[in-house]
């Protein structure tokens, strides 16, 4: 029996248009070694650990009629230097023409006849350094536990061997239509409604297969659309375009734990109040009339993970784990107050709603979403996103990840990793999507943007950074 894609897996290849390519990624900054980090070491590297994720050497395989989903197959031509590629930027390279090259390549889908997931090798940097610039398809994250190749590469330990692989990788052979047939033949026997739903998707154009998807997940959508009140508008949401911006900011960790225990509130409350006061500023900035009571609001997905959960997730010594991310997940509509003045008085509130949420059982419906999504999320960028792309402007303004990373250093075939940028899809008619990865002392925002939408998105990074300075002044009040 061939491996079929889960319905919202597939859901996300035929929702994907040139306006909103259903990948996540990340940009990662590393310090080049003594002993060099080049293109043919990170290819190396990458071929000696596909074996610990077989889905990157697969790719869709369309079944005929669309009588049922698709299915993975192994790819017969794979070839990884397509999927592993070399980029530069003129010498010597600054943060910003890292950003702009990021920015044009997620704006690129990707190539559905082969493996979807892409890897860039950046050289030309500043100071030594080198980036890499990872895709993968959504449809893949289900399946691997992973959002990109990048976790495959990394160590904590600087000088890991990698092993060569325990055998040649030979592909299966490929089903032949036929089988493919009699396969469908069988599911429509078994699951008869099943193949109604996916004939009626295959000829049907992406405003049906919206629907579609929406009445699969069991009229949840629906029931939060009555009982939820929609989201307020404003420059967030817009129609998306087909170029995207990336910016960044950045923070030290130990700044929002100082915050954090000053105020009685989380880090995760921290990182959405620093978001909420450059909202406010970003909105004041373009001239738009802020009053009072005006919220921005934040599709939140939060992971709640032990200490004991963290160091199995991320061992003081050996590889990291491929797909490995522990902890629990809740997902939160919440009301940033962006008229709210005073700093202090924003952090109070935010970290109010947040509470009001895990006590009043209110996140039950946003929990709903991912549990009857049929899969469990390897990791909340992935959930976020996910989540987003079903239920889009309506319910939320902005979507807002805050992934808890390693608090050790990890390394690329002996390359140190300096900093993790997240790099989170928009979904239709949004505007921005904020990612936000913690990682060995350092917490990093990526901020991907439309392109018409927010020219101005370096002015909300820079303002970034001025709320993190306005949090830490708090401290001492």
């Amino acid at each position: 029996m061939s491996d079929r894609l889960s319905a919202v897996d597939a859901s996300f290849l035929y929702l994907e248009d040139y306006t909103t390519p259903m990948h996540v990624g990340g940009v990662a900054v590393f310090r080049r070694p003594r002993t060099g980090f080049d293109y043919d070491k990170v290819l190396a590297l990458i071929d000696r650990r596909l074996g610990l994720v077989p889905r990157y050497r697969q790719r869709v395989m369309q079944v005929p009629g669309g009588l049922v989903r698709p299915v993975w197959v192994d790819d017969q031509d794979f070839d990884i230097t397509y999927h592993v590629r070399r980029s530069a930027l003129p010498k010597p390279g600054n943060d910003d023409q890292l950003h702009d090259l990021a920015a044009r390549l997620m704006s690129r889908k990707l190539d559905h006849t082969r493996p979807l997931w892409e890897i860039y090798l950046v050289e030309g940097l500043s100071k030594n350094r080198v980036a890499v610039i990872t895709k993968t398809h959504q449809a893949m994250v289900d399946g691997i536990g992973a959002i990109d190749i990048g976790q495959v590469i990394l160590d904590v330990e600087c000088d890991r061997e990698v092993p060569d692989a325990d055998e040649l990788w030979m592909p299966r052979p490929e089903p032949s239509l036929a089988e493919l047939l009699v396969e469908a033949m069988t599911d429509a026997v078994q699951r008869p409604g099943e193949v109604v739903e996916n004939v009626r998707a295959a000829v049907a154009d992406a405003t049906a297969t919206v629907q579609k998807v929406t009445r699969a997940l069991g009229g949840v959508a629906s029931a939060l659309r009555t009982a939820v009140v929609p989201a307020p508008s404003g420059p967030l949401n817009a129609p998306t375009s087909t170029q995207r911006r990336f910016a960044v900011a950045r923070a030290k960790l130990d700044d929002l734990r100082a915050v954090r225990r000053a105020h009685g509130s989380t880090v995760n409350d921290v990182v959405l109040a620093v978001v909420t006061g450059a909202l406010r500023n970003w909105l004041l900035s373009r001239g738009e009339v802020v009053t009072p009571s005006m919220t921005v609001r934040a599709m939140v997905p939060v992971s709640v993970r032990s200490d004991d959960e963290a160091r199995a997730t991320y061992p003081e010594t050996g590889s990291l784990p491929v797909g490995s991310v522990g902890g629990k997940v809740s997902a939160y509509l919440v009301d940033l107050p962006v008229g709210e003045g005073n700093t202090i008085v924003r952090l109070h509130q935010v970290s109010h709603a947040m509470r009001a949420h895990a006590e009043s059982g209110q996140s039950v419906a946003a929990s709903a979403l991912v549990k009857v999504s049929g899969f469990a999320p390897p990791t909340l960028h992935a959930l976020g996103a996910r989540v987003a792309n079903q239920f889009s402007d309506r319910l939320f303004n902005v979507l807002v990840t805050n992934v808890p990373g390693p608090q050790v250093p990890l390394y690329a075939a002996g390359a140190r990793m300096m900093e993790m940028f997240p790099v989170v899809p928009l979904a239709k008619n949004q505007s921005l999507s904020v990612g936000v990865t913690s990682y060995d002392g350092g917490v990093y925002f990526g901020l991907n943007a439309d392109r018409d939408a927010m020219p101005d998105v370096d002015v909300l990074a820079a303002m970034i950074g001025e709320a993190v300075d306005e949090m830490i002044g708090t401290v001492d009040a």
